[in-house]
């Protein structure tokens, strides 16, 4: 039987949490949908991913005043997926004044930004209620880095009384994945880098780096992290659960379309051919179904030495949905 495209059956809102993990870093989740993080200083405030919408970005600043009202000046973009940035204007009317992102990210905007856009707003009507309040893109007005990982490239945020570095440590998620790291509270914003029991998305990843860049990570030594998706993980114990989970999801992924393209699959088969190794360990979490299709084009892509993903249109991903999903 048919299963319902990407998440269109998914209409049920999620409970959000918006909770403290250390003296000025909080997690805002909600229940395998896109989290958010901020980061609250003496004098600014940092929000890390946007939310979908201006709309869904007011529960978030209203959840920031129950705890501050010093001004929200900063907003971090992760990376460049709709469902994460196009929330951003309702910062900016709240006097935001900068908007940061990795030279990859900003690269990626000018790709594919406007594909990425339709494609996602038609995969997440629910998270995408309200579209037409999205005034566009979302672009960076703070560029960081050159485009090579490592802290070497890295920007250094000052919200009184504590600071937060931004950089690109790898490719994994996308080309321009970046994080935001609290050193003196051991804190860690990864975006879609990591995640846990939810759906990974790798749609537009590099999967054969992705591992080294989750090593890179897991030297922070982080005592919490906001994933991309999941609750919040507090302790090195349980943010090496959701290194571990990522990495698991990530390498059990690309080995299977690395065997699928050796072995001449076509697609459809390859499909069933990464359901044997994906399923029995990941089949029970949020938004599987919707991204495991995604994610076997873009392993079976890459194996066949496609090494810049192909660009997902909202035409390409019904007649993905339809082979696959169908």
């Amino acid at each position: 039987m048919s299963k319902a495209f990407a998440s269109q059956a998914d209409l049920a809102d999620k409970k959000t949490t918006f909770e403290q993990l250390s003296p000025h870093c909080w997690a805002y989740t909600a229940e395998g949908d896109p989290n958010s993080g901020v980061i609250i200083g003496e004098k600014f405030i940092m929000v890390s991913d946007a939310t979908a919408t201006p709309a869904m970005a007011q529960d978030l600043i209203k959840q920031i005043r129950t705890v501050s009202d010093k001004p929200i000046k900063y907003v971090l973009l992760t990376h460049y997926h709709a469902v994460r940035v196009l929330g951003a204007s309702a910062y900016l009317a709240e006097g935001a004044t900068e908007v940061i992102a990795s030279r990859g990210t900003y690269e990626l905007i000018v790709e594919r930004g406007a594909e990425d856009m339709q494609s996602e707003m038609e995969r997440f009507p629910r998270l995408f209620r309200g579209s037409e309040s999205v005034p566009g893109l979302t672009w960076p007005t703070l560029v960081v880095g050159d485009g090579q990982p490592g802290r070497q490239g890295s920007l250094t945020v000052d919200l009184g009384g504590v600071k937060v570095e931004i950089w690109h440590p790898g490719q994994g998620h996308t080309r321009g994945d970046t994080i935001a790291w609290v050193e003196e509270e051991k804190v860690l914003f990864s975006g879609d880098l990591v995640e846990y029991e939810a759906g990974v998305y790798t749609g537009d990843a590099q999967l054969e780096e992705w591992p080294a860049t989750l090593e890179a990570l897991r030297a922070l030594q982080a005592e919490a992290i906001v994933p991309g998706r999941g609750e919040a993980m507090k302790g090195r114990a349980d943010v090496d659960k959701a290194l571990d989970y990522t990495k698991r999801w990530v390498t059990t992924l690309f080995q299977a379309g690395k065997e699928a393209a050796a072995a001449g699959m076509d697609l459809k088969t390859a499909m069933a051919h990464t359901r044997k190794s994906m399923d029995p360990v990941f089949g029970h979490v949020f938004i599987y179904e919707h991204c495991l299709p995604f994610d076997v084009s873009r392993a079976y892509d890459e194996a066949k030495g496609i090494k810049n993903p192909r660009i997902w249109t909202a035409e390409r991903d019904k007649e993905m949905w339809a082979a696959l999903q169908g």
